[in-house]
């Protein structure tokens, strides 16, 4: 049997380690975490071709929600979602130009609207007018 020194030895270490493990698990938790946030590029092409590039850091869910919350871009709201007509100030209008801003996702014509596009960090989201 052990001797009541050494129970008391490894009680106290043991007691010693649950309060440590303890106090690791609650370290950083206070609920003041920053929210984590992804980064990406916009690359915006004007009507005379020339390319602006802007990076992005959101916490927002769809790239639509991003670029409205910059102010990068702007549109109405219809049957499929998200109608980009302004992007960094350039306003296109089918009915007026016969041309419209063109969505790409890392060089592909997307196949889904802005605004149901989820963020993908490193992505390089494209607009173009085209028509």
């Amino acid at each position: 049997m052990m001797n009541n020194s050494i129970r008391r030895l490894l009680c106290l270490v043991g007691c010693m380690v649950l309060i440590a493990a303890t106090a690791l698990c609650f370290t950083g938790c206070d609920g003041s975490e920053e929210a984590k946030g992804a980064s990406f590029q916009v690359v915006v092409t004007d009507l005379e071709g020339t390319e602006t590039t802007f990076d992005i850091t959101t916490d927002k869910a769809t790239v639509g929600e991003a670029l409205l919350a910059e102010g990068l871009i702007e549109g109405e709201q219809g049957e499929y979602g998200l109608y980009v007509t302004t992007v960094n100030g350039i306003s296109l209008d089918w009915d007026k130009d016969q041309k419209y801003w063109a969505f790409y996702i890392d060089g592909e014509y997307a196949l889904t609207g802005v605004d149901q596009t989820d963020v993908t960090e490193g992505a390089v989201y494209s607009f173009v007018p085209e028509g």
